[in-house]
């Protein structure tokens, strides 16, 4: 007989921990940030400079320039390690729940389609706040977009959710823990001094997982208003006859017909 002492083997599953697609992104944008980090060791810092203006989001290189890749490519590049590390945090956070919910695809697909939908609303908000004038030529580089869209799919399908406020001993529900978010964005960009965030990218992302989440409940909305107006308009025409043939007496007809 063999005896073992000590306690039992437990094996740490990855797959729980750290789901496909929010792995794919991490990965992605480290490779990226490393990247970003050799050119910077290596390279002049005009090489650093043509990098972030080459593949990060550019105002007057998206619509001028036609580099119709940046609404894309943005996402992935940061700014430092802080800013690499807090985003895939968050990314962790909030995006791993949203993923065993709807799956890799459908996750992949929002991810981007509030990233890049937060990188069009941040380059029109820039042309429209300098209208007439050219936009500074600053790059917004960062995944936050997509991530404030991520927060606010959480604040809509887990609004009980518990939020830990590190590292105050507060615990606070999703929905106002993104609300209070939100309105720190908000102020962000009425802020004169200016912080170097574009809060307008944070808040694009906010608005346009909003639209996307709610998209089909609004169309069914319209869908039965319009559909009660029809019944509405055809029960009045239909009462208008009634009233103008309701003193004529019916017709004979000339043979009936068996």
């Amino acid at each position: 007989m063999r005896t073992t002492f000590g306690a039992p083997r437990v094996r740490f599953d990855w797959r729980s921990f750290i789901t496909p697609a929010v792995k794919i992104l991490a990965l992605i944008c480290a490779g990226v940030f490393l990247v970003q980090t050799l050119i910077a060791e290596l390279l002049s810092p005009g090489a650093t400079s043509w990098f972030n203006h080459a593949f990060g989001l550019v105002p007057t290189g998206v619509i001028p320039g036609l580099r119709i890749w940046q609404p894309f490519t943005y996402i992935f590049l940061h700014g430092g390690l802080w800013h690499l590390l807090i985003n895939m945090l968050m990314l962790w956070m909030f995006g791993r729940e949203l993923e065993l919910v709807w799956g890799k695809k459908r996750f992949l697909n929002y991810f981007f389609v509030c990233g890049v939908g937060a990188g069009i609303i941040t380059i029109l908000v820039k042309f429209i706040q300098y209208w007439g004038h050219t936009p500074p030529d600053i790059p917004t580089i960062g995944a936050s977009g997509a991530i404030f869209g991520i927060l606010i799919a959480n604040a809509i399908l887990f609004p009980e959710r518990q939020i830990w406020l590190f590292p105050l001993p507060i615990m606070i529900p999703m929905r106002p823990f993104v609300a209070v978010m939100g309105a720190i964005e908000f102020f962000g960009t009425i802020d004169p001094r200016g912080d170097g965030v574009s809060h307008f990218c944070h808040l694009g992302g906010m608005l346009v997982g909003w639209i996307y989440l709610r998209r089909s409940s609004f169309l069914f909305r319209v869908r039965n208003e319009v559909a009660d107006w029809k019944y509405q308009r055809n029960r009045k025409r239909f009462e208008v006859f009634v009233k103008k043939n309701k003193s004529e007496p019916p017709s004979r007809p000339d043979h009936w017909v068996n």
